[in-house]
């Protein structure tokens, strides 16, 4: 996670950070009630335990995308983000480059960076913690912890969901590699298909505003599109290009008009002297 200067805890300072709200968004009378330790606690194992089951479904993708066991471990160990897993086998088991494969899921595991610019400053952990927490920053420990009212239901939701999410997701992705050995041809099983129907289960809830869900659709569009005409992996790397579109587009149809036209295309007039903002 980012660096961060290390604030005072409590001396009474207008700018000091305390064990309550991190950064209250309004007035004294906005801050959130405190949650109890109980509920974040509930919870973040919800979400950790749903999630880390689904390890089990990366296990056998892998195993059956020609990885070896060792192989199939050491990447929920060191990567530990189902996304840019997920991504990096499909890729390889579509028959595509191995560097090819790796990009994509570097780009698409470059969002975690993001998620710990805003962890480091709502957490505040020692700097000796900082290097193992960032191993736990993603999607779901994310989820979890910026909703919490205080600094210490925060710290709290983003450590059990990072350690149960990690413990399960390294424990199914053991479990299901091996249960693909036993399986034998994995896609004889229509285990294949476990891949996107997972990372499709992860995503669907986040898309929650239009301008998500229409990048979500057009980055579809273009990877399918894209997908008979070049290598594996590529078409996952090029429909990225979906956000900044989407963002332009939806920014300029947000702009006020400036050629003189109303929002339904019609001439407004203007008064005398009266200019554009």
């Amino acid at each position: 996670m980012a660096e961060q200067t290390a604030l005072p805890e409590s001396t009474g300072s207008p700018g000091a950070m305390t064990d309550g709200p991190p950064v209250p968004p309004g007035p004294a009378s906005e801050v959130r009630p405190d949650k109890p330790d109980a509920a974040v606690v509930r919870d973040a194992l919800g979400v950790g335990i749903a999630v880390g089951l689904s390890g089990f479904a990366f296990g056998v993708t892998s195993a059956g995308s020609g990885l070896s066991l060792l192989q199939t471990c050491v990447l929920s160990l060191l990567v530990f983000t189902g996304a840019s897993q997920f991504a990096l086998v499909g890729a390889l088991a579509a028959g595509g480059n191995p560097y090819t494969a790796a990009a994509g899921a570097f780009f698409l595991g470059v969002r975690n960076a993001f998620y710990g610019l805003r962890l480091s400053q709502l957490l505040a952990l020692p700097r000796a913690v900082r290097p193992f927490a960032a191993h736990w920053v993603i999607d779901e420990t994310t989820a979890v912890t910026l909703p919490q009212p205080t600094r210490r239901a925060a710290r709290i939701g983003f450590t059990v969901t990072g350690l149960t999410l990690y413990v399960l997701w390294n424990l199914t992705t053991l479990v299901g590699a091996l249960g693909a050995e036993a399986l034998g041809d994995t896609d004889a099983w229509g285990l294949d298909a476990a891949s996107p129907a997972v990372f499709l289960a992860l995503l669907a809830p986040m898309l929650t505003s239009t301008t998500e869900r229409v990048t979500a659709g057009l980055a579809v569009v273009l990877a399918l599109t894209l997908l008979p005409v070049l290598p594996a992996g590529v078409p996952v790397l090029l429909s990225a290009l979906a956000a900044p579109v989407v963002l332009f587009l939806m920014g300029r149809t947000r702009k006020v008009p400036g050629d003189g036209k109303g929002s339904n295309g019609t001439v407004t007039r203007r008064k005398k002297g009266e200019r554009h903002s």
